[in-house]
Order: structure tokens, then C-alpha cells, then sequence
């Protein structure tokens, strides 16, 4: 599949274990081809090129770490909504100061994420 007609995925990057989880997530989705990778902070900071990216009709997911949900915040202001939004306090992710991403937690949370969006 061309890389432009992927869905874009934003994620939470945060400096808890549960934003690091979502970022670690959304690379992985990334980098397998599952969908294209944009920057959530870019949007929220209205870098033009970014929010364009943002606003070009292509599905978004969305990965936040926690109920604050700030990547679905953030895409609300440009009058966005993903198709996809996942919180992941909702897949056993416990949101910690100051403790890196368990890896085996990420790889389960991403194959679930993974199995609902192919489920659709």
C-alpha cells in the first residue's frame, strides 16, 4: 500500500510509561506499514504543514496513553476526529511516572489494537 493512502496514526508521547506505550505503538505501526506516523504536538502547535497533513482526509487512530485523552483533544481544536481512538488504560496499560513502557504490555495492547482495527 502507497505510504499516502495509509491512515494516520497520532499517539500521546508524554513521559509516563502509558504515553511511551502509545508513542512505542504507534512507531511499531509505522514502521509495519499499518499506518503513517504524524506528529500530535505539530497539530496541537498549529505547524501548518502538519495540521494540512492532518486535515487531508485520510482515517486517523488515535493512541492515547490515559483518560486525559489528549491527542483527541488536540484534533478536536482543528475540528478533527479520529475514526479510531484507543485508550490504553483501556488495554491493562498503567499510566506510571518515571518507569519506561513494559514491553510485553506494549506488544499485547498493540495486537489488540491491531486485532479491532482489522475486526472493522
Amino acid at each position: 500500500m502507497k505510504k499516502n493512502v495509509l491512515p494516520l496514526v497520532y499517539s500521546c508521547s508524554g513521559c509516563s510509561s502509558a504515553a511511551q506505550t502509545a508513542n512505542s505503538i504507534a512507531i511499531k505501526m509505522d514502521r509495519e506499514k499499518v499506518a503513517e506516523m504524524s506528529c500530535i504536538a505539530g497539530v496541537g502547535g498549529d505547524v501548518k504543514p502538519l495540521v494540512v497533513t492532518a486535515k487531508s482526509g485520510r482515517e486517523i487512530i488515535a493512541v492515547d496513553g490515559c483518560p486525559l485523552e489528549c491527542c483527541k483533544h488536540i484534533l478536536t481544536r482543528h475540528d478533527l476526529q479520529a475514526k479510531h481512538h484507543f485508550v490504553l488504560s483501556n488495554f491493562d496499560v498503567p499510566k506510571k511516572k518515571g518507569v519506561d513502557p513494559d514491553p510485553e504490555r506494549t506488544l499485547k495492547a498493540y495486537k489488540q489494537i491491531r486485532e479491532r482495527l482489522e475486526g472493522e
